[in-house]
């Protein structure tokens, strides 16, 4: 007994010993800043030299400094940089070159200028699953798991970043199946509920509680007997009847025998400048402001898409070489940089991702670069993107033909892994603003060098700055490089059920699955 009261009383002891280290070492820590997304925004100016800021064009055709819609005037900058020219200006003729030198030049110029470098050390992420359970979604029986990937925050115990994902997998898969690992909120599509006679004992014990904390009650749930404070839930998971129109992309996909993952980019890093002291990026800068090649949440974003396909590489139920990355809007900007800066990423769905992501940035139409080293969006990019929306600096002004890459050379970055590029229509809310064309533009300009890495491209002959967009709802999805502008709006749902064939080709994949 003496024995094992001096083990408890060393235990205790210990554990004792580890909160006071970790409180002393929290206490000796500089404190978060909490800057305004306005003070952010000026801290970085102020680093960069920059004195003024061309303001961005506005969405408002009425107002007096609305975005060119004039294809007349689209192109101020009509030569891109050579996507297959190295620096030193010679050539790049064999896939060698192409790997070992012009792909980490262009690397080089997103990671200093543009999306800004992952930290050489960041924390690592301890995934676990909190819910494992069996769902139905559609007709599909599914396995779906929730989890939470836990930053080890040892270092800088001030801030906490939780992961949050959702992998749902079909149940009677034969073996391991692809998943689309899309960018959205983090839930379970069907959970399970208790049955009847278990959720009857939960209403009888709410209602004796609620009467006990305040007796009016009882004469209301003697009126409506009926009544249960917790209804029994229809499982949202499984159709009653024929839905209207394509069914969800989840059911699409685990009709299909592939999984998906939800992701959360907000439990990574928040959607704005005052969270760049917070989340992964401020964790790691310990609650400090940015350096002007710090990572913005792009980079952030897709990171953290990097550190759950680690998780999925170690579940069984995923055929991890088959894993895809999907994204829309600035999520489509994240999905393309996660595809371009991780190549286990077997494929990618780049939805509407417009300005700073499939669009031209030399491209005067609808969003420029102004936009993004405005306060609203610099926060997606490094520090060092405000330069090129500069008019008084130190260094005088730039402006979108100073920016060493473009668009064509972050999609090439992804070659010659598969890359479906969606967009929707004006008339529909996928608005001109995303400039579809010039998103079109760079999507051909990055053509050669899926060919020089045997893959296939969209197939276009002319040049880029000729090349014209395809009728909607025309498929150019031949190649591993492909395009195709439906006829809704800003959403790639209505292209899923292209992507899925699609990319069964491209993977050679066949389903393993009997849903029924």
């Amino acid at each position: 007994m003496k024995k094992l009261g001096y083990l408890l009383f060393v235990f205790a002891f210990s554990a004792a010993s580890a909160q006071n280290r970790v409180a002393t070492n929290a206490a000796n820590l500089p404190q978060p800043v909490n800057f305004t997304t306005e003070q952010d925004h000026q801290n970085m100016m102020q680093q960069l030299g920059i004195k003024a800021l061309r303001p961005g064009p506005s969405g408002d055709e009425s107002a007096p400094n609305h975005a060119n819609y004039d294809e007349a005037l689209a192109n101020p900058y009509p030569n891109l940089p050579e996507v297959l020219t190295l620096k030193n200006g010679k050539k790049v003729t064999t896939p060698e070159q192409w790997w070992k030198q012009r792909r980490p030049e262009i690397i080089e110029d997103f990671e200093k200028e543009v999306v800004g470098r992952v930290p050489k050390k960041v924390p690592k992420v301890n995934w676990k699953v909190l819910i494992n359970e069996r769902e139905v979604v559609g007709w599909t029986p599914v396995i779906a798991k929730q989890l939470v990937g836990q930053v080890d925050n040892s270092e800088y115990p001030l801030l906490e970043v939780n992961i949050a994902m959702t992998v749902v997998t079909p149940a009677n898969a034969k073996g391991p199946v692809p998943v689309l690992m899309m960018f959205s909120r983090s839930a379970l599509p069907a959970p399970a509920q208790p049955p009847k006679e278990s959720l009857e004992k939960i209403n009888n014990a709410l209602k004796d509680l609620l009467v006990k904390s305040d007796p009016s009650l009882k004469a209301i749930f003697e009126q409506y007997p009926a009544y249960t404070p917790i209804p029994a839930a229809v499982p949202s998971g499984f159709p009653m009847g024929t839905p209207a129109g394509d069914p969800p992309t989840p059911n699409q996909l685990l009709a299909a025998g592939w999984g998906y993952v939800l992701i959360e980019p907000g439990s990574i890093q928040a959607d704005n400048g005052a969270g760049l002291t917070k989340g992964i990026i401020g964790l790691v800068n310990k609650g400090q402001p940015r350096k002007p090649d710090d990572w913005g949440a792009l980079r952030a974003w897709a990171w953290g898409a990097s550190r759950g396909l680690d998780y999925l590489e170690t579940d069984p139920a995923v055929d991890a070489k088959k894993v895809g990355i999907e994204g829309v809007s600035r999520y489509g900007k994240a999905a393309l940089v996660a595809q371009a800066f991780d190549q286990r990423f077997a494929l990618g769905l780049i939805g509407s991702a417009g300005e700073g992501g499939t669009k031209l940035h030399r491209r005067n139409f609808g969003e420029a670069v102004e936009n993004l080293t405005a306060s609203g969006e610099y926060h997606w990019m490094a520090g060092n993107f405000l330069k090129y929306g500069a008019s008084q600096s130190s260094f005088g002004s730039k402006n979108a033909n100073d920016i060493p890459v473009d668009a064509h050379q972050l999609i090439a970055l992804c070659a010659p892994r598969p890359t479906f590029i969606s967009y929707g229509i004006p008339e529909k809310g996928d608005s001109k603003w995303l400039d579809q064309q010039g998103s079109f533009m760079a999507t051909v300009a990055a053509g050669p060098v899926f060919r020089l890495l045997g893959a296939r491209d969209l197939g276009v002959t002319e040049s880029y700055k000729t090349a014209k967009m395809p009728s909607v709802n025309m498929d150019m999805l031949d190649g591993e490089l492909a395009w195709r502008q439906h006829d809704g709006g800003h959403t790639d749902a209505p292209n899923i059920k292209y992507f899925i064939p699609w990319a069964n080709k491209m993977l050679c994949y066949k389903s393993l699955t009997a849903n029924r």
